[in-house]
């Protein structure tokens, strides 16, 4: 593999994972009632349809075996997976903690 299809796959794989985390952070902004506009939600969807489309096209213009282009679409694909699991997992915890600390205060003093 040449130096500038491993620059291509590296590119879009940091633009894949970008456009996950962003899709699925307004996402869950828009589930928790935090405003995302309609302009924002249309680019993250545009943007992660995209870098599939490219790594797709990408792969099948390559000059490499069947179960090499399976290895990296599947790389690919848990990456984009695991991205957005560490994000959520880590959303969650913030929030879990947040919760926990605000339960363990204590009361105010009566006067």
């Amino acid at each position: 593999m040449l130096l500038n299809e491993k620059g291509y796959y590296f590119t879009l794989l940091l633009f894949g994972l970008f456009a996950s985390v962003s899709l699925q952070k307004s996402v869950r902004d828009r589930a928790d009632g935090i405003p995302v506009t309609g302009l924002y939600y249309a680019i993250c969807w545009f943007s992660l349809i995209v870098a599939l489309v490219l790594l797709t096209i990408g792969l099948i213009n390559a000059t490499l075996l069947l179960s090499e282009k399976g290895f990296y679409a599947m790389a690919y694909a848990l990456s984009l997976f695991g991205a957005v699991a560490v994000q959520k997992n880590t959303r969650d915890a913030m929030e879990i903690s947040d919760a926990s600390r605000s339960a363990r205060s204590v009361p105010p003093a009566l006067d």
